[in-house]
């Protein structure tokens, strides 16, 4: 493990810390605005945003869209049963345990160095109900009971890309299990021009949820560059226009395409399977300047 000292804005100089992980190099860097919140970084792609401070403070786009899913998927301060796919440093799950109080989480997270990495120098609090099981997502999701979880998110990035297993119509059918009525999914995807990726994950979700939403930035939407978008499965009514209001009002305002709008956008592609489920593409070089 490496520190190397960096100084805030008006702060006394903090550390920030580079160490080995399963999946590469991790660095936690502190933000140079907010005295107690970091940024991980593996292999120098951004992949979490955590305040300590305040865990409801979200800074990444893609985290913000996810947060709205969260605030929407049952009564405001109502406790959920939340499954992550993907720990990161917690961001998601920390926000679920400050804006939902008694709310029962399980992350499940490859990397079991990165989780022994967080849990040192990003502590949880020790009233969030929040379990942490070392494994493969897939795996991890399939020792899920049935009809367990309000929300599954799926967040699972290996070198910047989804790995092929969690892109097919079987990885859907396991959150199926997983969800109960009613219950929603939410998946970060990443694609960027042609967006065949893209694409073919919502064929993919259309196969087996009955409605979906896709929250992305337009530029992203156009093909025009590589980014993130936030698809939101359910078989229950999605609450499309408080969505659209929220993805709207964001610092960086994001569209919500759903309905005819969507399958137009889908383009006539087809679902995947575990046969022929891909990797999501990796992003150009100076996708994260």
């Amino acid at each position: 493990m490496a520190r190397g000292r960096r100084s805030g804005r008006g702060q006394a100089a903090v550390e920030a810390v580079t160490e080995q992980v399963d999946g590469g190099t991790a660095r936690l860097v502190p933000d140079r605005d907010r005295s107690r919140a970091w940024t991980l970084l593996i292999d120098d792609a951004p992949q979490s945003h955590v305040d300590l401070d305040d865990p409801s403070h979200l800074s990444f786009e893609y985290q913000r869209r996810f947060g709205h899913v969260v605030d929407l998927a049952a009564p405001p301060g109502k406790p959920l049963q939340a499954v992550h796919l993907g720990g990161g440093a917690l961001t998601l799950a920390r926000y679920v345990a400050a804006t939902r109080p008694r709310s029962t989480q399980q992350v499940v997270e490859r990397d079991g160095a990165l989780v022994q990495l967080v849990r040192r120098e990003l502590p949880l609090d020790p009233r969030a109900r929040i379990r942490v099981r070392t494994a493969d997502a897939r795996e991890g999701l399939a020792k899920v009971p049935d009809g367990w979880a309000d929300l599954v998110v799926a967040d699972v990035f290996s070198g910047a890309r989804t790995p092929a297993h969690l892109t097919s119509t079987e990885f859907l059918d396991e959150v199926r299990r997983a969800l109960a009525p009613g219950g929603i999914h939410t998946a970060n995807l990443a694609d960027g021009p042609p967006l065949t990726h893209l694409r073919g994950q919502i064929a993919t979700a259309a196969a087996r949820f009955a409605e979906l939403a896709l929250i992305a930035d337009p530029a992203v939407l156009r093909g025009k560059r590589f980014g993130n978008a936030v698809l939101v499965a359910s078989d229950a009514p999605l609450p499309l226009a408080e969505l659209t209001r929220r993805a709207a009002s964001d610092p960086h305002s994001g569209r919500v395409l759903h309905g005819r709008d969507l399958t137009d956008f889908t383009g006539g592609a087809v679902p995947v399977t575990d046969l022929e489920a891909v990797a999501s593409p990796a992003p150009p070089a100076d996708a994260f300047r």
